[in-house]
């Protein structure tokens, strides 16, 4: 477990986030979780998948919703859950898989407030990933089908949602450079010097980590 090495992503929305940390998965020879994540989670916790996939990177204010949803969710009910939210049970989930994950193998986590659920653990390397506008919603065209205007919503809208539920459940703020050990500007690096550069800058870290000791 000690010699785990967990590398989070966070994004913006059309920075290719996704991609690099697949890339940067492949290349150390490691799993990327994402969307698997949700799976994960829902496994190790009982709760149905697709209340997972709901409540993705969005937090849910509304008390009245998670009370009523609350009757779809089977497991997390006992031991102090019962009295919990809904949205609340779901990141709790997501949390605890993202640390029994990082106790049993090295792999890169992309969102889902990896990086604040592994604050204390010493073989993590928290990175953000932004990009330039129009090149953003470029990508997002070209990757969805659609006009530039119905793009840019795309990316205002999931960068909106992500921004909230990093801010709700963390203790830090989305997309500052104070939240993350090292912040990516992919349309300047382009997607595959940017995998070079998130291993470059792992193994410095992990490398001065051990000079420490």
């Amino acid at each position: 477990m000690r010699n785990n090495l967990v590398i989070t992503i966070g994004r913006e929305c059309g920075s290719s986030g996704r991609l690099i940390g697949q890339k940067l998965a492949e290349q150390m020879g490691v799993k990327c979780y994402d969307k698997e994540l949700l799976a994960l989670a829902a496994k190790h916790s009982g709760l149905c998948e697709e209340l997972f996939k709901t409540h993705d990177e969005k937090p849910t204010s509304s008390f009245l919703y998670s009370l009523v949803m609350d009757t779809y969710s089977m497991g997390y009910s006992s031991s102090g859950y019962t009295d919990m939210p809904l949205n609340h049970k779901i990141f709790l989930a997501q949390f605890d898989t993202i640390k029994k994950l990082a106790q049993e193998e090295s792999c890169v986590i992309v969102g889902r407030c990896a990086d604040y659920a592994l604050a204390e653990y010493p073989g993590m390397v928290s990175v953000f990933i932004c990009g330039d506008e129009e090149d953003k919603i470029q990508k997002l065209m070209d990757r969805h089908g659609v006009t530039r205007e119905k793009a840019k919503d795309i990316m205002i809208k999931t960068d909106k949602q992500r921004s909230s539920y990093y801010n709700y459940y963390s203790s830090k703020k989305w997309a500052s450079c104070r939240s993350y050990d090292l912040c990516l500007n992919s349309s300047v690096v382009g997607i595959d010097g940017a995998v070079s550069i998130i291993r470059a800058f792992a193994e410095k870290k992990m490398e001065y980590r051990r000079s420490q000791k």
